[in-house]
């Protein structure tokens, strides 16, 4: 990041309370389907999860407890990096504002793991069961949407150099900012939630599942389709 670009400063100077209630996340659910090839019977299923889970790296320190599903980015290293993460640091819980906002990173995504792929350089289609479901985001934030943020937009919202939100994001995280508001780039005007640290998240177990919607992808080179399990709602994403 060019350091004409931003003045350390506004991490205090324009740091407020903020909150996005209801934002949306998507997550794939197929490690169930997984675990299952691998049993003969449920009780066999149910040893083998909980050996799974014990493996898993531990959960981070919360000041309250937290769902799982809040917990699970940051328990892991992923090798790529993300618009606010570099590669082999600890993930990040990234939301939408809209379940369309949502649907549009997820499909993203499953087209770069398809084009990323060497193995899948054919007509082939890669199909995934996703988990849709709802938190709060509330705490200490600064928002890329406002001033003066947002002079800088070309370089928050570069498509591909992540080098300027990545020390943005590292930044943040030592002057205590707990998450960071933005404009979707594959969703404009869509307002998303890169979260620094789990407490900063809030949402009950029971709010959790009420929320939840199951969804089908379907991820070739060319597109991206996605359908609810009720067949109420779907969604289409081209390259």
């Amino acid at each position: 990041m060019r350091s004409e670009s931003w003045n350390p400063n506004w991490l205090e100077t324009h740091c407020i309370e903020l909150s996005m209630e209801g934002a949306w996340r998507g997550v794939e659910t197929q490690y169930i389907a997984a675990s299952m090839k691998l049993v003969d019977t449920l009780e066999e299923q149910d040893v083998l999860e909980q050996l799974l889970e014990e493996s898993k790296p531990p959960i981070p320190p919360t000041q309250v407890s937290k769902h799982y599903l809040l917990l699970s980015p940051f328990r892991y290293f992923p090798h790529h990096s993300s618009r606010f993460r570099p590669g082999q640091q600890s993930g990040l819980w990234y939301g939408s504002s809209t379940l369309e906002g949502a649907c549009s990173e997820i499909a993203y995504w499953r087209m770069r793991f398809i084009l990323d792929s060497a193995g899948l350089s054919g007509d082939g289609a890669v199909v995934t069961e996703h988990t849709f479901y709802q938190a709060t985001v509330q705490g200490k934030a600064i928002n890329l949407m406002e001033l003066p943020w947002v002079d800088f937009a070309h370089i928050w919202k570069h498509p591909s150099d992540y080098s300027a939100t990545h020390k943005l994001a590292e930044a943040a995280v030592k002057t205590g900012v707990q998450w960071i508001q933005y404009e979707s780039v594959r969703a404009p005007s869509c307002q998303l939630a890169a979260v620094l640290t789990p407490d900063a998240l809030h949402a009950s177990n029971a709010e959790i599942d009420q929320s939840k919607q199951e969804w089908i992808c379907k991820a070739t080179r060319d597109a991206v389709l996605m359908r609810s399990k009720d067949g109420k709602r779907q969604f289409e994403w081209h390259e």
